[in-house]
């Protein structure tokens, strides 16, 4: 599962980029496009009940869940019709199944912003009034390529056409896809038309240094809140890209510190993979034994059999029973053998659909 990060030029995406990939893969200049092809980093979820676990299990080995961030070209006004990178950029887009927008909401005469002021509320709106209008092009597309099979009579092209044309006038209004009120087979078939504005957004708002300890009371992340309140599908979270920079090179225990002196316990990049992880419909079980204590990324709603296949796929085919425990009873009770005295220790079968923070071990049969 990818997170594409996006926004208009100079906001800092790709230093924000970089501190995620704890890399300098990604060039940031006070310049548009120093990103023209897309940098790809596998980032580590943070999770502090691995080293509840850790201690439990008594293993020397943990193995963190990871999800894929991508960095994408800067967008300018005009992208849908291939101004600057538009063309590219939205290809780009189109490969990834959510987006983390960068809004600027810092002032710094120093750093260029591409349209003359701040504004985040106002750059947010010039992102999406491009994906609607390449989404409008995309649905235009697909009603002419349907329409000839839907009027012979084939009920799939019939049930597509009328929610393509229910697309139509809502995109035609400057309102996006996730905002559309669909029922669950629209829902489904809508995801077959890979439409840009039907993938959920988490807003990063890129405060600067000294604001980050403040940061919701900065009057241009209060417009980004007020704006989410009110659209489905979005979030946010603060964070200073600038101080992540400085954070890329220092160790652990410094990091802490350099962030106390500034009156804050996290940079903000931990919740912002915690917020994408969760963005991106996915959660967590573990497994913990001597050899380590490991997550695995599931999808919310997965059943026992495609959890234990996430492991390996013989787990699913001869799946028999699934051994669970929650997280939150093994770390009150300290073991495996206090959880099964208290009967906090039970038996799964295939219908059993796996919970954020599930311990568990699998029976199958080889």
């Amino acid at each position: 599962m990818k997170a594409g990060i996006v926004g208009l030029p100079n906001v800092g995406k790709s230093t924000l980029f970089n501190a995620l990939t704890r890399s300098r893969k990604a060039e940031a200049a006070n310049y548009p496009f120093c990103t023209i092809d897309p940098n790809v980093g596998v980032v580590l979820v943070p999770d502090e009940r691995m080293y509840v676990l850790q201690k439990i299990a008594k293993t020397q080995v943990v193995i963190p869940a990871a999800i894929e961030f991508v960095d994408i070209a800067g967008l300018v006004a005009g992208a849908s019709k291939g101004e600057g990178l538009g063309n590219q950029f939205l290809a780009n887009i189109r490969e990834v199944d959510a987006i983390v927008e960068v809004v600027r909401c810092f002032e710094d005469p120093d750093v260029v912003h591409t349209m003359g002021s701040v504004d985040p509320v106002r750059d947010i709106e010039v992102i999406t009034t491009e994906l609607v209008l390449a989404d409008l092009d995309a649905v235009q597309k697909r009603i002419d390529k349907s329409q000839k099979k839907a009027k012979s009579g084939d009920k799939e092209a019939q049930a597509e056409i009328a929610l393509l044309e229910k697309l139509l006038p809502h995109l035609n209004a400057g309102k996006t896809a996730n905002v559309l009120e669909v029922n669950d087979d629209e829902r489904k078939l809508m995801r077959l038309f890979q439409l840009l504005t039907a993938k959920p957004v988490l807003f990063a708002c890129n405060v600067a240094e000294g604001d980050l300890a403040t940061a919701e009371q900065n009057p241009f992340v209060r417009q980004v809140a007020d704006y989410v309140a009110h659209h489905h599908d979005a979030a946010y979270v603060p964070i200073s890209a600038r101080i992540e920079a400085e954070l890329i090179d220092l160790q652990p225990e410094e990091a802490k510190e350099f962030l106390k002196d500034l009156g804050v316990d996290d940079s903000g990049v931990s919740a912002l993979i915690r917020a994408s992880y969760k963005l991106l419909g996915l959660e967590t079980y573990f497994t913990a034994g001597e050899k380590e204590v490991r997550a695995w990324t599931i999808h919310v709603g997965t059943k026992a059999p495609q959890a234990a296949g996430v492991i390996h796929t013989d787990f699913e085919k001869g799946f028999i029973k699934a051994e669970v425990v929650s997280y939150e009873d093994l770390a009150k009770l300290g073991s495996i053998a206090a959880a099964r005295e208290a009967g906090k220790y039970r038996l799964e079968g295939k219908e059993y659909v796996f919970q954020d923070g599930d311990v568990a071990l699998f029976r199958f049969a080889n």
